[in-house]
C-alpha cells in the first residue's frame, strides 16, 4: 500500500504504532484518545453517551456557523476575500465533533463505512428513481 501510514506528526501520539490501519481507523483512534483524555481531565466521566451527543451537536452547529460565516452566505453584505485555510480549518473541526458522536453512540470506522456506503447507493437510487422513497428522482414530474 503506497499510502500506508505507520506514524502521525503529533507530539501525543509520537510512540503509537498505526501499522495496518488505514487513514478512517486513525481518525477514529485519535479521537478517542482525546476525548478519553477530555473525560478524564475535565471530570466528565458521569457524562452519558446521550448528553455528549447533545452537547457535541451544538459544538458542531457552531462550528458549522464558523464555516458558513467563512464562506460569504450574507448575500446583503460585501463579501471579503475566502480564506481557503481558514474554511479547511472548520472543516476538520466538524470533522473531530463528528467522530466523537460517532465514538459515543458506538460506531466505529467500519460501521461508519459500510453505512455511508449503503446511503451512498440509497442516494443515487432516489435521484434515479429506483428506490422505494419518492420525491427525490430527477424523472419525476416537477411541481
Amino acid at each position: 500500500m503506497a499510502d500506508e501510514i505507520k506514524r502521525v506528526d503529533n507530539e501525543f501520539f509520537k510512540d503509537e504504532a498505526f501499522e495496518g490501519m488505514d487513514k478512517l481507523d486513525i481518525i477514529f483512534a485519535m479521537q478517542e484518545k482525546f476525548d478519553q483524555d477530555v473525560i478524564k481531565n475535565r471530570g466528565l466521566q458521569d457524562v452519558t453517551p446521550e448528553q455528549w451527543i447533545q452537547k457535541q451537536t451544538l459544538a458542531m452547529l457552531s462550528e458549522l456557523a464558523e464555516l458558513i460565516a467563512e464562506v460569504n452566505f450574507k448575500w446583503w453584505k460585501n463579501p471579503k476575500p475566502v480564506d481557503s485555510g481558514n474554511v479547511r480549518e472548520e472543516l476538520v473541526d466538524i470533522l473531530h465533533f463528528f467522530v466523537g458522536m460517532c465514538n459515543r453512540a458506538g460506531m466505529g470506522s467500519g460501521e461508519l463505512f459500510a453505512r455511508y456506503i449503503k446511503k451512498n447507493e440509497e442516494n443515487f437510487k432516489r435521484q434515479y428513481g429506483t428506490s422505494n422513497k419518492p420525491g427525490y428522482s430527477l424523472f419525476d414530474d416537477k411541481v
